[in-house]
């Protein structure tokens, strides 16, 4: 009985409505869309043709590691048409500064004179590459110009001189990418390089 007299006293639900609320609801859709346009731009970046993989010293103890300073970069670039990187555009640099970045992360930080680890990359590009690709058509595999790049960044140990962590990412080159692709592409490689260096 108790329960019934209950349910029919309940009061209803009123809505107040404060004169905040259309601009709060304005700021609301607002940050829906910019996160909508943010997932769709990464989204929009192809990385699936992304391989990463690292290699690892089990001796080395990275923990250990506080400092670094660059050795150097290399490059094997065979692009007679400046088909891979858009114009005005330091693809090097760029390497360097993701790399720094990822080395920051884990606490460390550059040090000229008395590093801990010595941190060195090279790329390869080859316009040229050839490999089989899947007919749509007829399904069979026929030979097509598939352009390859790759970077691999070693991480060497100072005293020692041996490479405690080789890290690298192979990828088909997209044609004509715009400076952004680029720079997605870039990240993505690095950052998932990064995740396989142990802490």
């Amino acid at each position: 009985m108790l329960k019934t007299s209950f349910e029919t006293r309940r009061p209803q639900r009123q809505r107040v409505l404060h004169k905040e609320e259309p601009v709060l609801n304005k700021t609301r859709v607002s940050v829906w869309i910019a996160i909508l346009i943010l997932v769709a731009g990464c989204a929009s970046v192809p990385t699936k043709d992304i391989a990463v993989d690292a290699q690892v010293d089990p001796t080395a103890n990275f923990s250990g590691y506080k400092t670094y300073a660059w050795l150097g970069a290399a490059a094997i670039v065979n692009d007679p048409y400046g088909q891979w990187e858009p114009p005005q555009f330091d693809a090097d640099a760029e390497i360097i500064f993701l790399i720094d970045r990822e080395l920051r992360k884990r606490g460390m930080s550059e040090n000229t004179t008395n590093p801990d680890l010595i941190v060195a990359f090279a790329a390869g590009i080859d316009m040229d590459a050839l490999g089989l690709k899947e007919n749509p058509d007829t399904g069979s595999d026929m030979l097509e110009s598939v352009p390859q790049g790759g970077l691999a960044v070693v991480l060497a140990d100072r005293e020692t001189g041996f490479a405690i962590w080789v890290g690298t990412a192979t990828a088909q080159l997209q044609q004509n990418p715009d400076t952004k692709t680029v720079k997605a592409r870039l990240d993505y490689a690095v950052t998932q390089m990064f995740k396989k260096l142990p802490k």
